[in-house]
């Protein structure tokens, strides 16, 4: 037998994957405890991908706070503890930009090379223009946008409290951050967009990690939302705002148009799913659990009613309106006098924030006695942290009242609290969101006496990315206050 021969391709085929195998238990015998699986590429992804939430739980009773999951090509270590928080905001051997182009590419179609050029730029435009010292230029016109969707919804009614939500958010925020008149009037096509971006919206997670032509339903939910914009982008540049410096995404398209006009869509679909993924779940968890706690929800009314009067004829207080008796205005001040529905919002975030937050490991760093190795996605656990009794309390209990301890005055939240992710890239829209829901749920208990027919659901364990959705039927009866 010649020695050519003896090394065929099957055989160079056997080696190399014996020298991925040492290399994988070098790495893992430094490196936290891992979960593999058997199948080779896909790893533990079938049985991780059935329910993240429960399977990250039992492998964290098992091997404790730090350990790797090996799914779908990926190595991800999960940190569920303050062990390693520091190293993950801080440390210069992560990296969040790295963690998420490749998703982002997935889900919006945006090369690596306009990624990279752009991410930093259009970060600091939507700090600056969403930070809390500007939050106030959006005030009226979300207030306006509420109005005009809670008229729509009648004197009465019962609906499911997400379609509730959604009929007042999606409108809303598309016709504040894109353009007025930018959400359908039509039944059917507001119909069609609700389908399209709930499809899109839940599988988003695999869709960031998988082929789009093993996700057929998503993929065309992506290509139905991104031809959305195709259509209206050049209404969308043109259009006036009633703002003093245009819309939010106008001025992104402005840095985005000076690298490059192909991928304007692509940055509107982006934008588009961290507006409503997040903001308009959370909305839903802080109305239910208001709803859900009696002597929250009464508190909540005696404090709008000493701000505001009360809605309907013959009690209301003189202030400023918009147009009638139940449209009213609500100012900086009128928020301030109103801090509990804020400390709500807070909790519910708390109770149901995203499973992870990631950053790209580019060079080995060390978590208690595991060295994390190059290449690593590290994952940070919001869900966890924020369920450590030493920092929280009762950390299953909505308790709203905590949050006295935080300095919010000064734009700080308490201690662990992971939500908004950390460091230098944390969600640059968290001021926005907290103050479009605040304003939502001030004019929905404001106009109508509302009341749960179904008790608080328990979230849904199916993703990690994005705010939980509820696991089960949650309904909302509403009727206007005389």
């Amino acid at each position: 037998m010649g020695i050519m021969e003896l090394f065929s391709p099957m055989a160079i085929a056997v080696l190399g994957s014996c020298v991925l195998c040492l290399l994988s238990w070098w790495k893992n015998l430094r490196g936290p405890p891992c979960i593999q699986g058997w199948i080779p590429w896909i790893g533990a992804g079938f049985e991780f991908g059935k329910a993240p939430l429960e399977f990250i739980e039992k492998a964290r009773v098992k091997y404790g706070p730090v350990f790797t999951i090996f799914a779908m090509g990926n190595r991800m270590t999960f940190v569920t503890e303050e062990e390693g928080v520091d190293v993950f905001l801080k440390s210069k051997n992560v990296d969040f930009e790295l963690a998420v182009q490749s998703p982002v590419y997935h889900t919006a179609w945006i090369p690596k090379k306009i990624f990279f050029a752009l991410n930093e730029k259009l970060y600091i435009l939507l700090k600056g223009k969403m930070g809390p010292l500007n939050t106030q230029h959006f005030t009226g016109q979300l207030t306006e946008e509420f109005h005009d969707q809670l008229e729509g919804l009648g004197t009465h009614g019962t609906m499911d409290l997400n379609d509730f939500v959604r009929h007042l958010f999606y409108p809303a925020t598309l016709s504040t951050l894109f353009m007025k008149g930018l959400f359908f009037t039509d039944k059917r096509k507001i119909k069609e967009f609700y389908q399209q971006f709930k499809a899109y919206d839940e599988g988003f997670e695999y869709g960031s990690q998988l082929p789009g032509w093993l996700l057929r339903k998503w993929s065309k939910s992506k290509r139905w939302l991104l031809a959305l914009f195709e259509k209206n982008i050049e209404d969308i540049k043109a259009h006036e705002s009633s703002g003093h410096s245009g819309t939010l995404f106008q001025a992104m398209l402005e840095i985005v148009e000076m690298k490059t006009r192909q991928y304007s869509p692509n940055y509107g679909l982006l934008i588009l799913w961290a507006a409503l993924a997040n903001a308009t779940p959370i909305a839903f968890w802080t109305l239910a659990y208001i709803l859900s706690h009696p002597d929250v929800h009464r508190t909540i009314l005696e404090s709008i009613s000493s701000v505001f009067g009360t809605a309907g004829a013959g009690d209301l207080i003189a202030r400023p309106c918009l147009h009638g008796k139940d449209k009213i205005k609500v100012s900086e001040d009128d928020l301030k006098k109103l801090l509990l529905i804020k400390w709500c919002i807070l909790e519910s975030i708390r109770l149901r924030a995203p499973g992870v937050i990631t950053r790209k490991v580019v060079k080995p760093v060390k978590i208690l006695n595991h060295t994390v190795p190059s290449g690593d996605l590290l994952m940070l656990s919001p869900f966890w942290l924020h369920r450590n009794p030493k920092y929280f309390p009762e950390p299953e209990s909505f308790k709203p009242e905590r949050w006295k301890e935080a300095n919010l005055d000064k734009h700080i939240f308490l201690d662990y609290f992971m939500a908004f992710g950390g460091g230098k890239f944390q969600c640059p829209g968290r001021w926005f969101a907290l103050l479009e829901i605040q304003l939502c749920i001030i004019l929905v208990l404001y106009k109508y006496e509302c009341s749960l027919l179904d008790p608080l659901p328990k979230q849904s364990s199916l993703h990690l990315v994005g705010v939980p959705q509820p696991a089960g039927r949650c309904r909302i009866e509403y009727k206007q206050r005389a």
